[in-house]
């Protein structure tokens, strides 16, 4: 083993260009946000890459992009690359993010509080 290869830095631009290919960002015009949750579809298969095979066995259940960026230690912009190459060979699926429920009206809660200062 050469002393390059024991030098190598896992968060390294040389890295990340390896994993990504060169690739800045995805191929396709995918749009994901931090919140935009990935599920996987199928298991990994042998030939994949180790970030994507990473991804589709932590996305069993669904996961935020920013998890998994988190999980995988790797830049956001990075892990969108991977997820478009992982969507475009349907291996996950992205699906918006659940909405936040709807919040009582104020009137409401105000009416509410009154009512218990009375008792």
């Amino acid at each position: 083993m050469s002393e390059s290869d024991q030098d190598w830095d896992e968060a390294s631009p040389e890295r990340l260009y390896v994993i990504t290919g060169g690739r800045s960002g995805p191929s396709e015009h995918i749009v994901l946000d931090l919140v935009t949750l990935i599920v996987s579809r199928s298991p990994p298969q042998p030939t994949m890459q180790p970030e994507h095979v990473a991804i589709v066995r932590m996305c069993s259940s669904p996961l935020s992009v920013a998890e998994i960026s988190a999980y995988l230690e790797l830049p956001f912009s990075l892990v969108t690359v991977l997820l478009a190459d992982l969507l475009a060979d349907e291996r996950v699926e992205a699906r918006k993010p659940v909405p936040p429920a709807l919040l009582p009206d104020v009137e409401l809660l105000e009416a509410v509080m009154r009512g218990l200062q009375k008792l």
